[in-house]
Parts: C-alpha cells; sequence; structure tokens
C-alpha cells in the first residue's frame, strides 16, 4: 500500500506546530541577519566598506567581460567635523542618515550606495559611461544642498565634494587602484574649497581656470596637463 502524501511543510510526528520547522526557519533568519551585517553599515544601513571592495571587484570583472563601462562616486560632505562640533555627535548620525536615504533615493536600483567610513560615501554604478556618472554626482550635489535643516530650523546648505572616475576594460587596475583614482578626484574637489565634483575630463578645465604652477602640483596635477590625460585616459 502507499503511503499517503506529506505536505512538505507538516510535522512528521504530526503535531500542529511543528519544532523541527521551526527552527529552521529561525536559524535561516539568523543567517541572514548576520550576512547583512557583514554587508552594511549599522549607523546609515548603506553597504559597508568590504561590500564595495566587494562590489567594485565584481563590477570591474564585469566591465572586462561585456566591455561596458563601471563608473565610481566618491563623496565627501564638507566641513562636517565642524558640524559635529557645533552641533553634536547625534545630530551628525542623524545627517549621515538622511545623506545616505538621499543618495539611495536617486540612484538606480542596480546602483550600489556604501558607506566607506565616517562622512564619506561612494556609489558603485554599473555598466556606466563618465558623462551620466557626472550627471549624477552633479544631481547628488544638487539635492544635498537643498536638504539641510540645521538644529535651529534656519535654512542653511550641506556641501560636499565628489570624486567620479571610470572604468574601462582596457585597463589594468586593482579595486584598490580604481578606489585610489576616483579618491584623487575628490581631493582636487576639496581643494578646490569644496561643493564641487571633479573626474578626468575635467583636468583640462581646470589648467583652462588658470591654475600656478603650485597650485596644480598642490593638486597633484602634471604641469602639461593635455598629455597626462592622453596617458591614462586616451
Amino acid at each position: 500500500m502507499v503511503s499517503p502524501l506529506i505536505h512538505p511543510f507538516a510535522c512528521p510526528a504530526g503535531m500542529e506546530v511543528c519544532p523541527v520547522l521551526e527552527e529552521a526557519l529561525r536559524l535561516k533568519k539568523e543567517c541572514q541577519r548576520l550576512k547583512e551585517l557583514t554587508q552594511t553599515d549599522p549607523l546609515t544601513g548603506s553597504f559597508n566598506r568590504r561590500q564595495l571592495m566587494a562590489s567594485l571587484d565584481r563590477e570591474m570583472e564585469r566591465t572586462r567581460r561585456t566591455g561596458l563601462p563601471a563608473c565610481l562616486i566618491m563623496i565627501d560632505l564638507d566641513h562636517f567635523k565642524r558640524l559635529n562640533d557645533t552641533c553634536g555627535h547625534q545630530f551628525g548620525d542623524a545627517v549621515l542618515r538622511r545623506v545616505a536615504c538621499l543618495i539611495k533615493d536617486n540612484v538606480r536600483k542596480l546602483d550600489i550606495p556604501c558607506r566607506y567610513g565616517g562622512d564619506e560615501f561612494a556609489v558603485v554604478l554599473p555598466g556606466t559611461r563618465l558623462p551620466q556618472a557626472v550627471r549624477l554626482a552633479e544631481r547628488l550635489k544638487a539635492k544635498l544642498a537643498q536638504a539641510w535643516v540645521d538644529p535651529q530650523g534656519q535654512n542653511g546648505q550641506l556641501t560636499a565634494s565628489f570624486g567620479v572616475d571610470t572604468f574601462t576594460s582596457r585597463e589594468e587596475l586593482t579595486p584598490e587602484a580604481f578606489l585610489q583614482r576616483a579618491d584623487h578626484w575628490l581631493f582636487l574637489a576639496k581643494a578646490r574649497g569644496g561643493n564641487s565634483v571633479c573626474h578626468p575630463e575635467s583636468v583640462q578645465a581646470a589648467g583652462e581656470a588658470g591654475l600656478s604652477r603650485n597650485e596644480r602640483r598642490a593638486f597633484l596635477l602634471p604641469d602639461n596637463l593635455s598629455d597626462k590625460v592622453g596617458e591614462s585616459y586616451g
């Protein structure tokens, strides 16, 4: 005689509430929770630095296979230490959470917003060319300036500096080197006084703006800007 089929979620012992199934579900939820803890920043809910590096590695490999470029935006809030010193760390934490939400609300579902550390954020943009990434950085810069309200309820302005770079299949780079290169453009944005977006195609504009040789050296820029652009990004 063939045994009757048992429902896949029925208790083998015939109990109404199966302790084995409940324990299995609990363990599954706990595994998911632990996985999220290793990938996300507890303050902002954004992906953490570890996940940023893993995402860069994955997307750069995808670029090598498909030929589609990947971009990286580095973001550093301007004068955040002063805000913390003036308004307190709890308010600073609230600002970081708000910034993380603003970034998440303005990127695509396939983009990967991360908190790099402190008041720095990063966004990995799969399958994205540099002009599109620069437009996103400009939009985020404008959104941040519109989002700020100080503790006394007065309208103010929260600004940030942005460094943008792109990785193509023609290049031989590690994720660490790609990150360092994007961080270079962030440094240039900070050196310009903040509230700006810098990227490879902005180097020539910096030369045309009349920077002195000493200023170029302070920005780690070569004296012959056009030659450097051709070497690194031609």
